[in-house]
């Protein structure tokens, strides 16, 4: 059991990530990082993690390890999980491609302080890459039934896309920030041209905040 002092360049503003859920996400996506360290177990909830000491005055990424919000993993699970935080005084980050079914869970159980992220990757499906993933428009549709709440959308590992497409995406999404990635991972995905990178980057500062993470340098500075 324990809080984790987030490292590396996941999201400037994460402090720790915690996961009491665990195991092989249900969406199986091929780029997935959890996939470096081997064959995983199904999906479980860790009953030694509800003794962790959250802390207050932190931002917690909640389920860095694996989506749980994916269709898949049991209600009780994740209103365990939420309960718990609720007994904490931190804002918690979920980053979910199912961002839908956070909405069957906000009347009771949700705690007071978070934000929501999706992961739109590219306007286009690529089904060999995202597999069991809720395809992009539906994670879009997902975004648009929050009014209120602080919104994120990551663009991580970004696959090449359509300009315009993408873009009326994400502004429909309306995030308060868009956090932008390549593949560290080797995956051999379909990446854009940087030229095409570059101008998303524009049009989306016009809008909204943009994080650009230190391993989109690999393809924003190719020529």
């Amino acid at each position: 059991m324990s809080l984790r002092e987030s490292k590396g360049n996941m999201y400037e503003f994460i402090t720790h990530t915690w996961n009491a859920i665990k195991g092989k996400c249900p969406h199986d996506c091929s780029y997935c990082y959890m996939k470096r360290f081997g064959k995983q177990n199904p999906p479980h909830l860790d009953e030694k993690e509800f003794k962790t000491d959250l802390g207050s005055g932190n931002h917690i990424f909640v389920g860095s390890s694996i989506d749980m919000f994916a269709n898949g993993i049991p209600d009780l699970w994740i209103i365990k999980v939420l309960y718990y935080l609720r007994q904490f005084n931190n804002r918690y980050f979920f980053q979910t491609k199912n961002p839908e079914r956070i909405r069957d869970f906000l009347v009771y159980d949700m705690p007071d302080d978070f934000l929501i992220c999706t992961t739109i990757e590219t306007n286009r499906h690529y089904p060999n890459i995202m597999n069991n993933a809720p395809r992009i428009e539906n994670r879009v549709y997902g975004m648009t039934r929050f009014e209120t709440i602080p919104k994120y959308v990551t663009i991580e590992p970004i696959m090449d896309f359509d300009l315009k497409e993408l873009f009326d995406y994400i502004y429909d999404c309306a995030p308060e920030q868009v956090n932008i990635g390549s593949d560290s991972g080797h995956n051999n995905l379909p990446e854009p041209h940087p030229a095409k990178i570059r101008t998303l980057i524009n049009e989306l500062k016009k809008i909204t905040r943009v994080h650009l993470k230190s391993n989109l340098q690999r393809l924003y500075n190719k020529k």
